[in-house]
């Protein structure tokens, strides 16, 4: 096998695990499942761990929901699911839109914790 035929199974396996694509050639594609599932729902525990407030707002639907639409979503970073993620339930009208800003949010924080 050559470097690049590797490099296209290696390419096709990662396809399969993170982005919804077909199964292989040569791979049990119910382990592939079971594997790209568990996958789905580690990120959504980062992305929870992330963002306690989108749990909360969705309740028990919150995993279903998350692997739903990381599906067919390479991760790039957590930071990057997260903010995608929650652009997502706002423009779905799932969730509604922040009403302040984060640096509003962090000034009142300030505020209160100086005692104004």
């Amino acid at each position: 096998m050559t470097r690049e035929e590797l490099a296209k199974q290696q390419e096709a396996l990662v396809a399969a695990l993170v982005a919804g694509g077909p199964p292989p050639a040569g791979f049990d594609s119910l382990a592939l499942q079971a594997t790209a599932v568990a996958l789905l729902n580690k990120r959504a525990g980062e992305v929870a761990h992330r963002a306690p407030d989108l749990t909360y707002q969705l309740g028990a639907e919150f995993a279903a929901r998350f692997r739903e639409w990381a599906s067919s979503r390479p991760k790039t970073t957590t930071a990057a699911d997260t903010v995608s993620f929650r652009d997502h339930l706002i423009s779905e009208g799932i969730i509604p839109p922040p009403e302040k800003s984060r640096r509003s949010l962090r000034r009142l924080l300030r505020l209160r914790l100086r005692g104004h």
